[in-house]
């Protein structure tokens, strides 16, 4: 077995170290874009096939996407702390102490999962208003709430398990994990809200099923001894210096998504206030949009460990070099995206209504628009990543928070006030144009930052 680990070691070393930056950041990425895209899918199967009830049940399943952030949020900082620590661990060939690193980040995972859990059940009713639920459609959010929220644990480690595979270079085990449980959720879905005729509360269960496979596969080749890293309570070690690495980074991930549901809440309750139709077409393009998100996303999560790993073996050359090939490709990637989906917004909204003009209009101006704004959103999620992976934390954190936080709250108010439904439709697009303000600034300071490490390595090499 130690034999077999120090194998597994020396070819990630040989990978992430030698191979072609061209190769290796395609080779993580491309099965966590699968697993992303397949997520996207996996969400959007709930709010096609709800469609069929009504413009009511589809805005129930919008409200409740504030949901999973909320649950994400549990899981991402832990996740996201642990994968860039991992990475630069294990690139510094510090194995036992990334084994504490990761059974620290699950277990605390699976407490906060329990928390959201226990809150959540007590005051669902209170909850699901609070996500911007609106009378009409209330009774389906609470319907919808209910089983997702009997899985929060399994998501917010699956979240854990799923970052630190691809850390250790497993992304393939990470794309079954959470691919399969997607595909699954496809076939559960017309199954249980028709075959058994249990209609929105049916799609709840069958995500809440496949939720759990998800998890089975995740943890199997942990506790199988398949993955290079190891989970067990005994290496539980939330130590002062284990926190600070893992929340510092994962804080920016955190925030992400806590502003990620506060936006999303504020946007929920200024479209239901105008109309279900506005509510249900900004909820049905926000996921829609999760597919060239999750190309983005993806690409990232491949090229973050990348960077993390050499940094931490001090090869900045290839640091340098992971950034350059990732922001180019992120923004060719993100410009034949925009404008596919963008010519085709129309077609791809009359898939989930075909007889609400309101939602139609409002689905395929907020999927156009941010079409527009893509190529900076791609730019800024892999200046995000390439911080995350240095652990620049502040860098991170700035532009984690700016998509919707800082450039989003200033303009929400004004535009939806002057121009109603049309001005909440196009908030994040003018959100994500000012985030350029914000990621030009830092790119150039993670730069010095590199730079500068480079010629303290040469002096002391020459020392």
């Amino acid at each position: 077995m130690a034999e077999n680990t120090s194998q597994q070691r020396s070819s990630r070393e040989l990978i992430m170290l030698n191979e072609p930056i061209s190769r290796v950041i395609p080779k993580m990425a491309i099965p966590t874009i699968v697993a992303f895209l397949i997520t996207s899918v996996y969400n959007l199967a709930d709010t096609y096939f709800v469609s069929s009830l009504g413009t009511n049940a589809t805005a129930a399943v919008s409200v409740n996407g504030s949901l999973d952030q909320i649950i994400m949020m549990a899981g991402s900082m832990l996740a996201t702390g642990a994968n860039s620590y991992i990475a630069r661990l294990l690139g510094s060939r510090e194995k036992e102490k990334a084994n504490r690193v990761l059974s620290t980040a699950f277990f605390l995972a699976a407490a906060f999962g329990l928390i959201i859990l226990g809150l959540g059940t007590v005051f669902i009713d209170s909850m699901v208003r609070l996500l911007g639920a609106t009378d009409s459609c209330e009774t389906y959010s609470v319907q919808y709430a209910t089983y997702v929220l009997l899985v929060a644990p399994f998501m917010a480690t699956s979240f854990v398990m799923n970052q630190c595979l691809r850390a250790e270079g497993s992304a393939m085990l990470s794309m079954i994990g959470m691919g399969f449980g997607g595909v699954l959720n496809c076939f559960l879905d017309p199954l249980f809200i028709f075959g058994f005729g249990l209609g929105v509360t049916g799609a709840s269960m069958a995500t809440a099923i496949s939720k759990l496979v998800s998890f089975g596969i995740l943890i199997f080749p942990y506790l199988t001894k398949r993955s290079l890293l190891r989970i067990s309570f005994s290496r539980f070690r939330p130590t002062k210096e284990i926190l600070y690495q893992i929340v510092s980074v994962g804080s920016a991930s955190m925030f992400r998504s806590a502003l990620g549901v506060v936006s999303g809440i504020a946007l929920n309750n200024i479209a239901g206030s105008i109309s279900d139709s506005v509510l249900a077409g900004i909820g049905v393009s926000t996921k829609i949009m999760m597919f060239p998100f999750s190309f983005i996303l993806g690409f990232g999560a491949g090229f973050q460990p990348v960077a993390g790993f050499n940094w931490g073996a001090k090869r900045y050359d290839r640091v340098r070099e992971c950034y350059r090939f990732s922001a180019k490709t992120a923004l060719t990637g993100s410009v034949i995206a925009g404008l596919a989906l963008g010519i085709f917004a129309p077609q791809v909204i009359q898939l989930f209504t075909e007889s609400d003009p309101d939602m139609m209009y409002i689905g395929s101006l907020c999927i156009r628009l941010q079409c527009v704004a893509l190529p900076i959103h791609a730019w800024g999620a892999v200046v995000n990543m390439f911080c995350a992976g240095l652990g620049y934390v502040h860098g991170a954190m700035l532009i984690a928070t700016s998509r919707q936080g800082s450039c989003f709250f200033p303009v929400l108010f004004p535009l939806a006030h002057f121009f109603g439904g049309t001005g909440v439709a196009a908030t994040q697009a003018v959100a994500d144009a000012l985030c350029i303000v914000i990621i030009i600034p830092i790119l150039r300071k993670v730069m010095r930052m590199v730079n500068e490490a480079e010629a303290e390595y040469r002096m002391q090499q020459k020392g």
